[in-house]
């Protein structure tokens, strides 16, 4: 089987629609996503800990301490956002999906409209926050982009100081509440930088997040108030580059 079969099958078998919330995680299988046979994930991994061994939605826990990234994110926010916010996410993805199927089972959808809305909202806030988490590392210990990831940054962007500086601007201008994502098309196999207002607008079909930052006001404000520009521009001390490398090398088949 060619690479360009092969990449096609692993994409078919991770169904995943959207930056933001439509990511199909049924099936589950295990995919190869090294061109050279080095890296090997599930589709599960994409989108981190957002089910449990039984399948089921899930919070997950935090890959570190609550004040490991107090540099930049206090332990008080750390803790709340995650024990609070990330867990209203999670609660209300199992509600819509609970109501759905009620409505499948009854014939009744009336309330279809509403509860989609709800569906793609928390769905979309639960898996972005378990990328955003991931994503993140103490200070000084995120390393630096894969061989692969640095030469996609230089392609896509001309250097890694110049997709940065996007990613930065791009999540100080979020119009009230939502995210910067620096994400892989698979569609042209490229990566792009894109916001979404809340947790699911303004996003494109066929993107993988592969770095997220939350700039709702929760994630942020205890430390640095209305100063949003503050926070996005501490962020890169706390990017996880490991966790951003493997989740693009099983998109982009680079090793």
């Amino acid at each position: 089987m060619n690479e360009q079969a092969s990449r096609r099958e692993f994409l078919a078998a991770s169904g995943v629609a959207t930056a933001a919330g439509a990511f199909l995680l049924g099936g589950m299988q295990e995919a190869q996503a090294a061109s050279h046979g080095k890296a090997k994930g599930s589709v599960k991994d994409l989108i981190p800990g957002a089910v449990g061994p039984d399948g089921a939605y899930a919070l997950p826990p935090l890959p570190y301490a609550y004040d490991a990234l107090e540099e930049v994110i206090d332990k008080e926010t750390m803790t709340l956002h995650h024990d609070k916010h990330h867990d209203a996410y999670v609660k209300g993805l199992i509600a819509a999906e609970e109501a759905l199927k009620k409505a499948r089972e009854s014939g009744d959808y009336s309330a279809v409209d509403a509860v989609s809305r709800k569906a793609a909202f928390h769905g979309a806030g639960h898996f972005l926050h378990c990328v955003f988490w991931a994503s993140m590392a103490a200070p000084e210990t995120g390393g630096e982009p894969s061989e692969a990831l640095a030469k996609a940054i230089a392609r896509d962007f001309g250097s890694h100081e110049a997709m940065l500086a996007h990613f930065k601007a791009a999540s100080k201008a979020v119009e009230g509440s939502g995210w910067g994502i620096l994400g892989y098309q698979t569609a042209g196999e490229r990566l792009v930088i894109l916001q979404a207002m809340n947790h699911q607008l303004l996003t494109q079909w066929a993107i993988i997040p592969l770095l997220c930052l939350d700039v709702w006001e929760h994630a942020y404000y205890l430390k640095y108030k209305n100063a949003r520009a503050a926070y996005v521009d501490a962020f890169p001390k706390i990017i996880n580059w490991a966790d951003v490398s493997k989740r693009f090398e099983m998109m982009s088949h680079a090793a």
